[in-house]
């Protein structure tokens, strides 16, 4: 789950700029969020304040244990403060869809993520995706060796001393 919501903050933050550009329709904007709403979206975004807060605490804790019980304590306000960058985040994804989809489009994708075969795949994608990363840094990995291997030949059989 990590690895996809880290590729749409991505797609969200370096897309922005582009978004803010198009206005999409009043129906685009409400089809788009439909469809961010049955693809969980927004759960998933919720999910990342954890991730980011025990990123951060080894770095504000510094080992501190008086610190760490403070860190601790002050999770709720973290959770309210996290509140608007969340809401910036469903909204640039909203307005994402609404800007590459049209309204029926929309309405069509969400149709599909509404029965069980689109909850499953909702379901699975980040671990697909996270198998689909490994399998092409294993195959990468595998041809940058055969690459390298023929290329040192190649420049030996040129007499280059290598």
């Amino acid at each position: 789950m990590s690895r996809r919501l880290s590729i749409i903050a991505s797609i969200l933050f370096f897309s922005i700029g582009a978004s803010e550009a198009q206005t999409p329709s009043p129906d685009g904007m409400s089809a788009a969020r439909a469809l961010v709403t049955t693809m969980k979206l927004s759960e998933q975004y919720k999910a990342l304040l954890p991730a980011i807060l025990l990123g951060l605490r080894p770095a504000v804790v510094q080992d501190r244990p008086e610190i760490e019980r403070d860190y601790d304590a002050m999770m709720p306000m973290l959770t309210d403060a996290f509140a608007p960058y969340y809401s910036a985040m469903v909204d640039g994804i909203v307005t994402i869809y609404a800007n590459n989809f049209t309204a029926g489009e929309l309405r069509e994708i969400e149709a599909f993520y509404r029965q069980p075969v689109g909850q499953k795949l909702l379901e699975k994608s980040s671990m697909v995706a996270q198998q689909s990363l490994q399998i092409g840094q294993e195959v990468g990995r595998k041809a940058a060796d055969d690459l390298k291997g023929r290329l040192t030949e190649a420049l030996r059989q040129k007499g280059h001393k290598l």
